[in-house]
């Protein structure tokens, strides 16, 4: 069986021969092409290796061409550090919008002539030719909430919401404008689906009808826009008590990729049997806790996790955010490896 039919069967909420496993390896990669945090996050061929290359090594069922959150914001106009050792990240000290009125200056760009995204388009083209028929090739992206807050600075944009409701959301329309046009960008590629990061939808960071009106009621047209392509929408959230009802509620996703519990649920047992059958679950194993755990550490919680969340499957076991970049990739290995044998449904 293939990973394409093995990640297929379990998003139809069938049992394939084993568990899909996907450790989320993104900026770990560059080590194996021995690339720059700098050269892998900006030039497509370079990345395209890296990811091809962690695939065939580590036996991975899917790609998802996550590289930094700052890809969109960078082509809004965003000043972008990049550190050797780390993601790169906005420069908060030089930030684009720098007031209120700057919201409205915020103008819809072009995906697909801008610098980041149009390399990002390319990159999900060239892993859709290199593996697209062996593997799901999953494009990320950030979502609008997200990209704003990087123009214009946490702390600042959550006073925003509150006292600047109006200028708020003429920026996130612009922004949502550009990630409409770049979802098409991106869907030409071939890519099986679609995720997105809503870094917000979270119990830790704002309330829910908050988060509804500030990002859901802009990333239903986006996932709406997905499904009628034919094309599989997915979610990343690692927050604290991520919102999965209001979520499913709005985006209608294939998966959802997790780290800790949703907010209206006490147990991963109960988190199976609540949303089991809704949207396949991606997750759970920590990236942070994973960097100094033990090979048998790791085993027991792959065990744990796979007996919870495998019966009738929609379960990928994988880790619940990035991979950590200079992390030892031998607990990714582990990972894998146990998919592999305690993960058989057969």
């Amino acid at each position: 069986m293939t990973s394409l039919e093995r990640v297929t069967k379990c998003l139809r909420f069938e049992e394939p021969d084993r568990v899909p496993v996907y450790p989320l390896l993104a900026g770990a990669t560059r080590r194996l092409v021995n690339a720059s945090y700098y050269d892998w996050a900006n030039d497509a061929d370079i990345c395209a290796a890296a990811y091809i290359k962690a695939a065939e090594q580590f036996r991975l069922d899917a790609i998802c061409t996550l590289t930094d959150l700052s890809v969109e914001a960078a082509d809004f106009g965003a000043e972008i550090i990049y550190p050797e050792n780390e993601a790169a990240h906005p420069d908060y000290t030089k930030r684009l919008i720098k007031s209120v009125e700057d919201y409205r200056k915020i103008a819809p760009v072009d995906p697909r002539k801008s610098r980041r995204m149009s390399e990002h388009i390319k990159l999900c083209r060239k892993l859709v030719e290199a593996k697209g028929k062996e593997l799901p090739i999953i494009a990320f992206t950030f979502g609008p909430l997200g990209i704003l807050s990087m123009l214009r600075g946490q702390e600042q944009m959550f006073m925003d919401l509150v006292l600047e409701p109006d200028a708020v959301k003429y920026a996130l329309s612009a922004i949502t404008e550009t990630l409409m046009d770049y979802y098409d960008a991106l869907m030409d590629t071939g890519v099986h689906a679609v995720m997105i990061d809503t870094l917000y939808a979270s119990q830790s960071i704002m309330s829910k009808p908050m988060w509804m009106e500030f990002e859901g009621n802009y990333v239903r047209g986006l996932a709406d826009k997905v499904h009628q392509r034919g094309c599989l929408m997915m979610i990343h959230n690692c927050g604290h008590g991520i919102y999965f009802d209001v979520q499913i509620e709005t985006m209608q996703p294939e998966a959802i990729s997790f780290l800790h519990l949703p907010d209206d649920v006490s147990t991963p047992a109960e988190l199976k049997e609540k949303y089991g059958r809704q949207t396949t679950l991606i997750g759970h194993i920590s990236p942070t806790w994973i960097i100094s755990a033990t090979e048998d550490e790791v085993r027991e919680a792959c065990k744990e996790q796979i007996d919870l969340y495998k019966d009738g499957g929609g379960y990928i076991l994988a880790t619940g955010c990035e991979y950590p970049a200079n992390a030892d990739l031998r607990n990714a290995e582990v990972m894998v490896e146990m998919a592999e044998t305690y993960g058989r449904y057969r």
